[in-house]
């Protein structure tokens, strides 16, 4: 669904891989635009998580029980770990969770960024920035690193990770096809950390 949002630069197939970031020292700052304010999740916002992931999503389809599978388990923890932008007007465009890297959690997790989403109409304000320092802010007062899963085709996403301290997973980089996934990233976007953890081979 919504090929039209996907970047005319992904001429190659999409491959998903995690990236990792060791502690939390020089999480980059990046404070909130005018127009818009930060709110937590509140009762009935599953719905309206759907419809963002829904308007934004460009690899696949967001089926109705996909909030459920992801939160539902750790629905109490919500309020404090899963915010979303609004705009003045009150129309909910973004949001982002700072989760637990695993279910159930357990003592060692890394905290996990967690599905973060732009409304198209909303794309390129810096506003995955803003949420990215809320995020990491919170983990940081619970876990000792973070992860986050994302994919070879969301050349937005994965530059925003990058400035934000991320590097490839070390361990997938033994897997042929995970190394392409990178290479194809970097043969569009040049990010110089990707010459650092990414030699070629």
């Amino acid at each position: 669904m919504g090929s039209e949002r996907i970047d005319p630069r992904v001429t190659y197939e999409d491959r998903f891989f995690n990236m990792v970031r060791d502690g939390f020292d020089g999480v980059p700052e990046f404070a909130l635009p005018a127009g818009y304010r930060f709110r937590p999740f509140r009762d009935g916002d599953a719905a309206v998580w759907t419809a963002l992931q829904r308007a934004a999503e460009p690899f696949f389809d967001i089926a109705d029980g996909l909030f459920e599978e992801q939160y539902g388990p750790r629905r109490a923890a919500l309020p404090e770990r899963m915010w979303f932008l609004d705009t003045d007007g009150g129309e909910s465009v973004a949001s982002i969770s700072a989760w637990w890297e695993n279910e159930p959690p357990t003592p060692q997790d890394r905290g996990r960024i967690h599905w973060v989403v732009v409304h198209p109409e909303h794309q390129g304000r810096g506003l995955s920035k803003v949420m990215m320092t809320r995020a990491m802010t919170r983990l940081a007062q619970s876990h000792s690193g973070a992860v986050l899963g994302t994919s070879s085709g969301r050349l937005g996403a994965v530059k925003v990770y990058l400035d934000f301290g991320f590097r490839p997973e070390p361990s997938e980089l033994d897997k042929p096809e995970i190394v392409q996934a990178w290479r194809d990233v970097r043969s569009v976007i040049g990010h110089p950390a990707l010459e650092q953890w990414l030699p070629d081979r």
